[in-house]
C-alpha cells in the first residue's frame, strides 16, 4: 500500500536522491540499485511505489530531462556535482511528469535536499533552475501565483 503523506513522499525524494547518485556514479542497473535500497534501508514509512516510479522514470527519461534543464544551466549537464545533477533530474521528471505534485513542493523538496545533501550554496542554484523550468513546464500554474506587490 503506498503511503502518499508528505513525510513519507519526502522520504521516497530522500533514497531517489541517493539511489540516482549510485547511479550516476556506477552506472548499475536501477532495479539492482532499488533492490539493494529496499533491502538495506528501512522504507516503512516511505511512498515506496513514489521511490520506484522516481528511480525509474529519470534514468528511463535522462536525456529529454538534461534537455529541459539545459536552456536554465550556467553549465553543461556534466559539469554539474554528481548531487545537483540528481536533484535537478528528479525536479524535472516530477515537473513533467508528476503534475499531481504542485511545482512549489517540487521546487521546495529539491531547495531542501540541496541544503542537506549539496555544496554550501548549490541550494540556491537548485531553486533558480527548477523555478525557471516549472515556468516553461507548468506556466498556468505557475502564472496563478499571486504578485508579490
Amino acid at each position: 500500500m503506498s503511503q502518499a503523506t508528505p513525510a513519507a513522499r519526502r522520504k521516497a525524494r530522500r533514497f531517489t536522491l541517493q539511489a540516482l547518485y549510485q547511479w550516476q556514479l556506477a552506472g548499475a542497473s536501477v532495479t539492482d540499485i532499488e533492490a539493494q535500497f529496499l533491502a538495506n534501508n528501512d522504507f516503512a514509512k516511505t511512498d515506496r511505489e513514489y521511490f520506484h516510479d522516481l528511480l525509474h522514470g529519470v534514468p528511463g527519461n535522462v536525456k529529454e530531462l538534461d534537455e529541459l534543464l539545459t536552456p536554465f544551466l550556467d553549465r553543461r549537464v556534466e559539469e554539474l556535482s554528481q548531487v545537483e545533477k540528481a536533484i535537478l533530474r528528479m525536479g524535472a521528471f516530477e515537473l513533467k511528469e508528476r503534475l499531481d505534485v504542485p511545482y512549489r513542493v517540487v521546487i521546495n523538496e529539491g531547495i531542501e535536499l540541496a541544503k542537506v545533501f549539496g555544496a554550501e550554496e548549490s541550494f540556491k542554484y537548485v531553486n533558480g533552475v527548477l523555478d525557471k523550468l516549472a515556468r516553461k513546464l507548468r506556466y498556468e500554474e505557475a502564472s496563478e501565483r499571486p504578485s508579490r506587490d
